[in-house]
C-alpha cells in the first residue's frame, strides 16, 4: 500500500492506494498532478531515509508527502 499525504493549513489528509490496482494508480497519479499544477512540491525519502524533491509521479514511491509554497512576510 501506497501512501500520498497532503500538508495543508488544516494539517494532513492522506490517501491511501494500491499500486496494483490500476483505478487507484490513476487516481493518485491525477492527484499527484493536481497538487503539483496548484503549486505544491513533492518528496519522498531516498534509501537513506532523506527526502528527495520529485517532480514526477512515481508509483513505486511508498510515500509522497505534498507541502503548499511556503509564503514569507
Amino acid at each position: 500500500m501506497a501512501t500520498q499525504i497532503v500538508m495543508d493549513h488544516t494539517g494532513d489528509s492522506r490517501h491511501n492506494f494500491n499500486p496494483a490496482d490500476e483505478k487507484a494508480l490513476r487516481e493518485a497519479q491525477l492527484r499527484f498532478d493536481a497538487l503539483m499544477k496548484s503549486g505544491y512540491t513533492a518528496a519522498v525519502r531516498d534509501a537513506s531515509g532523506q527526502p528527495t524533491v520529485v517532480r514526477s509521479f512515481d508509483p513505486n514511491a511508498e510515500e509522497t508527502l505534498f507541502y503548499p509554497r511556503l509564503v514569507g512576510g
